[in-house]
């Protein structure tokens, strides 16, 4: 319960993770997309044995080696938190979500790391050919690895194939298979991975328009526009059309999300989808939770209804359905939900107690009732619940989750208006007449930026309070350990990683004002 938990060493324990996942993630999208626009460029000076694409490949190719170097160090800090800040939940799930880090360090570092020495220094060394297989294997194996980590985290969202041990108080994976192919492990993937393609041919695309409005490089510019314009629409394609999928998705696994994205209170059939607008509290409550209006909304007729389930008619629940409960609908309450799993934490400590006092047929009888389907599906899944004081807890901060999605999504339209932009202007060359196109293409750089990391505030910001949906809110998962050594290495790591970005940030102007070698 809450009033046993130090919301202190809650607090801070959140703040050092969301610091130190904030600062990971401004390195891995870049080294996601740059690895395969490197392979792409390879490729095509493979196939034509042009010098200056090799040369073009060797210039972005030490922006991928110095932004690379620096992510994994921030990686491998955020993969430690797990043990010292969050051992209640490693010890919870650890069999289950060490099994893809596992993976991850094995399998995709291993082949990350291996071929990546000889992309950087096997020039000249090795055949062209083998160079170019290197470079994939790179951009393969980046890639890999950030599927291992989003199987693991997409379980935290929606906690698949596993059985619970109640001699151990553990889930178990009963099924790898199902893990891996977690729906929301495969629209959080492509959805991720190929947003970092955009943030990364906007990086070239950005980099490429400082040449050509310095009047520097105009022939490697212009052959880098060409590629990132191609690779970035692609993309950026595909992050729309992943994206729609992803919200389905979470519209049927994390639905109180899902609300919160839409700042929907009050359930519906033939719902609009609210394009923006303004929230504005409306003096209602839930709980100690605000109610938000929408002022001076846009919105598109039945779309929510047709997004979601596929039928205008189609009923989507709100915020109050979620909490408070919707019979007619089959939308249990929340406090249905507390009560369901107080009584499942009780049938688990009269099985501790039975083991204690040697009270086998006690043991055998409660033991049984974690291998049935029936308690499993009407009890054990709502384990969580038990953790809370009152329903309206479970509701995330519905300003946060609306604003960041929309931004977010804004900022992608953006993008592939700057992509058809670029490819226009290059097929035309008049690229260099449109200033103001060059200029928007490198002040988009730090949008991308931006429209990544809301991706991640909307998921996990959105999925609040849960560390693990249903099971595990995140105040129980906390280390034993004191709010004040948590706060400590949070200032440290900020200074360590804001260290660590300027001095990235540092070498890569220099390195761009320097150009790529003659």
């Amino acid at each position: 319960m809450l009033e046993n938990i130090d919301l202190s060493l809650v607090n801070w324990s959140r703040g050092q993770f969301a610091l130190t996942a904030i600062y990971h993630w401004l390195f891995v999208p870049l080294t996601l997309g740059l690895s395969f626009i490197l392979a792409f460029m390879e490729t095509i000076y493979v196939r034509t044995g042009d010098e200056k694409w090799k040369r073009i490949t060797k210039f972005w190719m030490t922006l991928f080696g110095i932004n690379f170097a620096i992510g994994v160090a921030t990686g491998i800090i955020l993969e430690f938190e797990f043990g010292t800040n969050w051992s209640n939940y490693s010890w919870f799930v650890g069999d289950i979500f060490g099994a893809p880090l596992a993976v991850e360090g094995i399998f995709a570092f291993f082949l990350e790391s291996t071929f990546v020495a000889v992309m950087f220094f096997g020039w000249n060394k090795v055949s062209r050919k083998f160079h170019l297989a290197s470079t994939w294997l790179v951009a393969v194996g980046a890639n890999l690895s950030a599927l291992w980590i989003l199987v693991a985290n997409s379980w935290m969202e929606n906690p698949v194939g596993m059985v619970f041990n109640p001699d151990t108080a553990r889930n178990e994976m009963s099924s790898f298979r199902d893990v891996v192919l977690n729906p929301v492990a495969i629209d959080k993937f492509t959805h991720t991975v190929t947003s970092g393609f955009v943030l990364a041919s906007l990086f070239v695309l950005g980099i490429s328009s400082w040449y050509l409005l310095r009047k520097r490089e105009q022939e490697m510019a212009t052959r880098s526009i060409l590629v990132a314009g191609i690779f970035g629409l692609v993309s950026s394609l595909a992050v729309a059309m992943t994206g729609d999928m992803s919200a389905r998705t979470i519209s049927k696994v994390q639905p109180v999300k899902f609300a919160a994205m839409e700042a929907l209170y009050e359930g519906r059939t033939e719902a609009p989808l609210t394009a923006i607008s303004i929230l504005s509290a409306s003096g209602e409550k839930m709980g100690e939770k605000k109610v938000y209006d929408h002022k001076l909304k846009i919105e598109v007729p039945n779309l929510l209804s047709i997004m979601t389930i596929g039928d205008k008619g189609g009923y989507v629940p709100g915020l109050k359905d979620l909490v408070n409960g919707n019979a007619e609908k089959g939308i249990l309450p929340v406090a249905e939900m507390m009560e369901r799993g107080k009584y499942a934490r009780q049938v688990l400590t009269d099985y501790k107690m039975a083991k204690e006092i040697g009270d086998s047929a006690s043991v055998a009888a409660l033991g049984a009732r974690f291998s049935d389907s029936e308690f499993t599906e009407n009890y054990f899944r709502y384990l969580g619940y038990s953790y809370f004081d009152h329903p309206w807890q479970v509701i995330p901060s519905v300003p946060v989750t609306y604003y960041s999605f929309r931004v977010m999504v804004g900022l992608g339209f953006l993008f592939i208006i700057i992509f058809i932009l670029a490819l226009f202007f290059h097929r035309n060359q008049v690229l260099e007449r449109h200033r103001w196109f060059l200029w928007l293409s490198l002040c988009a750089i730090p949008l991308a930026y931006l429209a990544s990391e809301l991706g991640w505030i909307v998921t996990e910001m959105g999925r609040q309070p849960w560390i693990i949906q249903n099971l595990m809110p995140v105040h129980v998962a906390v280390s034993n350990i004191s709010a004040g050594a948590v706060q400590t290495t949070f200032w440290l790591f900020a200074l360590l990683f804001t260290a660590l970005l300027i001095a990235e940030v540092s070498i890569m102007v220099r390195q761009i004002k320097n150009g790529p070698k003659h």
